[in-house]
């Protein structure tokens, strides 16, 4: 071959090589992507079944027939099974409430009233949090330092942002409590507990009971009859 000829030739072998690498990038993506969502749908299969059925409760077998692979596949997608899965979808629960809450205050501009009815809102529109099976139960399976960590962030995600409001409004003088942090944490409990109302019996809506109990909490009792 002469060396005409193989100059002629090096712009098409590098087309060439050009086209076959993009397919196979493009082809990678793809693997990366559905990789991704099948990963993403492992994580949703799993925090459904925590959420109603608890840690122990919970099998690999369980996760991975709701998805409709196979218990072995699952694997590929959480090396570490169960224990790695419960503590990533965890994490995503109680950061998806912190990020909620966070915007629900935001939108609120400061008012404690309309700030705790904001987070009533967002915490009704959720499913309910228990957080006595997970502290009582399911962090008990984990490894201390781990359920530390988790037991951490619900709270960070939870009780101290209502705390943080009510601790606002105590420096501005609308309020006054020696222990925001006991208040955070009732009015917490109290609006997750309407969440055990059955729909037919929400008469009113569990937001309306919400702001109601809200009220008496900011208004007291004893003051209405003064």
């Amino acid at each position: 071959m002469s060396a005409d000829a193989t100059r002629l030739d090096t712009p098409t072998r590098i087309g060439v090589n050009y086209r076959q690498t993009c397919r196979l990038v493009v082809d990678l993506d793809d693997v990366v992507s559905e990789r991704s969502e099948a990963r993403e749908r492992v994580l949703d299969a799993a925090e459904l079944l925590f959420a109603g059925r608890g840690y122990a409760s919970v099998t690999v077998k369980d996760i991975a027939q709701a998805v409709g692979i196979r218990h072995t596949t699952l694997y590929h997608h959480a090396p570490g099974g169960k224990a790695q899965l419960f503590i990533e979808v965890t994490e995503r629960h109680l950061q998806r409430h912190r990020d909620g809450i966070e915007h629900a205050i935001r939108n609120t501009g400061g008012d404690v009233r309309q700030s705790l009815y904001a987070i009533a809102d967002w915490l009704l529109s959720q499913p309910p949090l228990d957080f006595m099976r997970l502290t009582r139960l399911d962090l008990e399976t984990m490894p201390h330092g781990e359920a530390l960590r988790i037991a951490q962030l619900a709270l960070d995600s939870t009780i101290e942002p209502i705390a943080r409001v009510l601790a606002q409004a105590q420096v501005r003088g609308e309020i006054h409590h020696a222990d925001i942090g006991l208040v955070a944490g009732g009015i917490f409990g109290m609006i997750e507990s309407l969440h055990m109302i059955p729909d037919h019996a929400a008469q009113p809506s569990r937001a309306a009971m919400a702001r109601v109990l809200i009220d008496t909490f900011l208004d007291g009792l004893l003051e209405q009859h003064q």
